[in-house]
C-alpha cells in the first residue's frame, strides 16, 4: 500500500454494486440525526466530541445484512459517510453558537431563529465538503501509504470484516440501552445524583473533588484511551488541588470580587471551591485552552504551508477517465456551490455577516479545510485542532470588525458567525477526509459519498438547531446541566477582543501554564480542556482511561483476540455516549413541558450523602459491565 500506483480496493472500480440506494440514505439520515444529536448534547456538556464513523457503519451493517438480507458493503459504507455528518457538524456548531444564546440571556441581544441557526450550519457543512473534493487526489490518493487517516482506516477494516457486524452492533445498542437507562434513573427519576462532589474545606485550606458518575463520560475517556484522560485529568488536579487552594491561601482575609447576598463582599477564604473555579480559576484554563490551540497553530505552520501548497498544487487535477472509483463532483459544481454559498452569507439577512466577511470565510474556510485534512490524516480526528482554528478565526474577524467600525454586540454576534462557519468547515473537511479514505481503501464511488456528506450536512444542521434551542430553553447556556464549555471559552475570547472587562491577569496566568506544559512535551491542548473544565468531568474520563489501558495490558491469546475486545469496548462505549445524549434530550423535552419525574424527595434530608454513595456504587457497576463487554469478546 505505499505505492499508490500497486494499490487495489476492496471492491474492483470496473465492478458496480448498490451504492447509493434509498435504503442507504434513509439510514444513514437517521443516524445522522441520532449521532448529531447526541454529539450535540454530549459537547455541549463536556466541551468535546466522539467520531460516529465505526458506530455508525457497524450499525449499518448490523441493519442492512442481518435485518433486510443485503449484501453490499458500498451501501454500508454510504450509510456510515451520512450517519458520521452528524457528528462533525455538531461539533463545530456548539462549540461557537452558544455563545449568542449566552447574550441574548444577558440582555445584549435577541436569541437566533432556528432558521438561522440551520442556515449557518448549512453554509460552513456544504462549504467543508466541497473544499475537500478537489483536495481529494492531493491528500487521499497521492499521500495513500503516507497519510495513515486513522479513523478511516479502521472504519474500512470494520467494513471489510463484515462476518462481524451482526454481533458487533449488539455492543452498540446494549451500550446504548444501558446508558438511557442509568440516564434516566439518575438525572430523571434522581434516585441518585449524577454529581458526586466533595468540598475540602480545613483551617487555611480549601480544594475540590467529585465526578460525574454517568456513562457518556466514562464513554469518552474509553475512547480517547489513557494518556488523553490523564492529561485532562492532570489538568484537573492543578486546577481544583492546587491553584484553588491557592487563590484561597493567598488571598486569605482580603476581599475578593464575589458578593453575597446582601451585596457584601466576601474574603477569599470564605469561598467555597466551585465559586472560586467559577470566578477566577476557570480564567486561567480558558487562557491554557487559548494559548494551547495557538502554539498547537504555530507548531504545525510549517506542515500547514508545505500541505497547503502541495493542495493547490493537485487542486482538481485527478481525472477519472470513466473510472468509476476516481469520479469526483465536477469543479463546475463546486465553484457553483462555493460562490452560491457566499451569496446565502451575503444575503440572507439572519446572518450578520457582510461582503468582507464573507471572503474571511472563503479563505480562511479552504485554508482550515486543507490543514484539517493533512491534520486528521496524521493524528486523527479526535487531535484535530479546531478549536485552535476557530480560536484563531475569532481573534482576527473580531479585530477587524472592530477596526472597520462593526463593534459592540453586532460585530461580535459577526465575529461568532464567521467563527462558526469555519469551526463547521473545519471540522466537516476532516471528517469527510476520513470517510473518503475508507471509500478509496473499500472501492467507493468518491462522488456519491460527496453528496452523502452534503445530505448529511444539511439534515443535521436542522436537527442540531432543534437540539440547541431545546437544551437552552430547558437550562439555559452556561447553567450546570448545559454548560457550554467551548461556547464560553469562544464567548471570552470576542468579548476580549472588543475590549470588555475580560480579567487579562488570569487569561495570560493559564497562557503561560500552556506554555510551559508544551515546553515539558505534555500534549498541552488536552491538559489545557482539563485545566478548564470541572474536575467532575475529567475524573470519569480518566476512569474509563484506567479501563482502557487494563483491558489492552491483558495477556491475549493472539493480536486478533486482543483487538476484538479492545474494538468491542469502543463500541460498547459509542453505544453509552448516544443512550446517554438521547436521554438527555428527552430530559430537556420533559424540562420544557414541566413534567417532573425527580423521586429525590424519597430520601428526606439524607439524599446528599446517602445519593452520593448509590451514585457512586451505581457508576461501579456501569464499570463492571464495561469490563464484562470487553473480556467476553471471542475471536473465532
Amino acid at each position: 500500500m505505499d505505492n499508490k500506483s500497486e494499490f487495489k480496493p476492496y471492491i474492483s472500480p470496473d465492478k458496480v454494486l448498490p451504492e447509493f440506494t434509498v435504503t442507504s440514505i434513509v439510514l444513514g439520515i437517521l443516524l445522522a440525526v441520532v449521532f448529531g444529536a447526541a454529539n450535540a448534547y454530549l459537547g455541549l456538556r463536556v466541551g468535546m466530541t466522539v467520531s460516529a464513523s465505526i458506530p455508525a457503519a457497524v450499525i449499518s451493517m448490523g441493519i442492512i445484512r442481518k435485518l433486510l438480507k443485503r449484501d453490499s458493503i458500498l451501501e454500508n459504507n454510504i450509510v456510515q459517510t451520512i450517519g458520521s455528518a452528524g457528528e462533525s457538524l455538531a461539533a463545530g456548531a456548539i462549540f461557537t453558537l452558544p455563545a449568542i444564546f449566552m447574550w441574548a440571556d444577558e440582555g445584549a441581544c435577541t436569541t437566533p431563529s432556528l432558521i438561522t441557526i440551520s442556515i449557518i450550519s448549512i453554509c460552513g457543512g456544504i462549504l467543508g465538503t466541497l473544499f475537500m473534493v478537489p483536495l481529494r487526489t492531493a491528500l487521499i490518493v497521492e499521500e495513500h501509504g503516507v497519510l495513515p487517516y486513522p479513523e478511516g482506516t479502521a472504519c474500512a477494516e470494520v467494513l471489510l470484516a463484515a462476518e462481524e457486524g451482526g454481533q458487533s452492533s449488539k455492543a452498540v445498542f446494549s451500550g446504548l440501552g444501558i446508558a438511557a437507562i442509568f440516564k434516566f434513573i439518575a438525572d430523571g427519576l434522581c434516585l441518585f445524583p449524577s454529581e458526586v462532589n466533595f468540598d475540602i474545606k480545613a483551617p487555611g485550606f480549601t480544594a475540590g473533588a467529585g465526578m460525574d458518575v454517568l456513562p457518556a463520560l466514562a464513554g469518552v475517556g474509553y475512547i480517547c484511551g489513557f494518556k488523553v484522560s490523564s492529561y485532562m485529568f492532570a489538568g484537573g488536579i492543578l486546577s481544583y488541588l492546587a491553584l484553588i487552594p491557592a487563590i484561597s491561601f493567598f488571598g486569605g482575609d482580603s476581599l475578593s470580587s464575589v458578593k453575597d447576598a446582601a451585596g457584601t463582599l466576601l474574603p477569599f477564604n470564605a469561598l467555597d471551591p466551585g465559586t472560586i473555579w467559577s470566578e477566577y480559576v476557570r480564567y486561567i484554563g480558558a487562557g491554557a485552552v487559548a494559548g494551547g490551540g495557538i502554539l498547537s497553530l504555530i507548531k504545525t505552520f510549517p506542515t500547514m504551508i508545505k500541505t497547503f501548497r502541495h493542495a493547490i498544487g493537485g487542486f482538481g487535477k485527478n481525472k477519472s477517465n470513466g473510472v468509476r472509483t476516481a469520479q469526483d463532483l465536477s469543479m463546475k459544481t463546486v465553484i457553483i456551490g462555493i460562490i452560491a454559498v457566499a451569496v446565502v452569507i451575503v444575503a440572507v439577512p439572519s446572518i450578520p455577516v457582510n461582503f468582507g466577511g464573507a471572503i474571511i470565510i472563503i479563505i480562511f474556510g479552504f485554508f482550515f479545510a486543507t490543514v484539517s485534512s493533512r491534520m486528521v490524516g496524521l493524528v486523527g480526528s479526535s487531535n484535530n485542532p479546531v478549536s485552535g482554528m476557530a480560536i484563531a478565526t475569532l481573534l482576527i474577524s473580531t479585530l477587524l470588525f472592530k477596526v472597520t467600525g462593526n463593534d459592540g454586540i453586532d460585530g461580535m454576534i459577526a465575529a461568532i458567525s464567521v467563527g462558526t462557519i469555519i469551526c463547521i468547515i473545519a471540522a466537516i473537511a476532516g471528517d469527510t477526509s476520513q470517510d473518503l479514505k475508507t471509500g478509496y481503501i473499500i472501492g467507493s464511488t468518491p462522488k456519491k459519498q460527496q453528496i452523502g456528506e452534503i445530505i448529511g450536512a444539511v439534515v443535521s444542521a436542522f436537527t442540531i438547531g432543534l437540539v440547541m434551542y431545546l437544551l437552552n430553553q430547558a437550562w439555559s447556556y452556561g447553567s450546570t446541566q448545559i454548560p457550554a464549555p467551548q461556547a464560553s471559552l469562544m464567548k471570552m475570547v470576542v468579548e476580549g477582543v472588543m475590549g470588555s472587562t475580560l480579567p487579562w491577569t488570569l487569561v495570560i496566568i493559564g497562557v503561560f501554564i500552556a506554555i510551559a506544559v508544551d515546553i515539558i512535551g505534555i500534549p498541552v491542548l488536552a491538559f489545557a480542556i482539563g485545566l478548564y473544565l470541572p474536575i467532575h468531568l475529567s475524573a470519569p474520563i480518566f476512569v474509563g482511561g484506567i479501563i482502557k489501558r487494563v483491558i489492552e495490558n491483558r495477556k491475549y491469546a493472539s493480536d486478533k483476540q486482543k483487538e476484538a475486545s479492545v474494538q468491542s469496548g469502543i463500541l460498547f462505549s459509542s453505544g453509552m455516549i448516544a443512550g446517554e445524549g438521547i436521554v438527555g434530550i428527552l430530559l430537556a423535552v420533559l424540562a420544557v413541558f414541566g413534567l417532573d419525574f425527580n423521586l429525590s424527595w424519597i430520601y428526606g434530608e439524607s439524599y446528599g450523602n446517602l445519593g452520593k454513595i448509590i451514585g457512586l456504587i451505581a457508576f461501579a457497576a456501569l464499570l463492571a459491565i464495561l469490563i464484562k463487554v470487553c473480556r467476553r469478546k471471542k475471536v473465532q
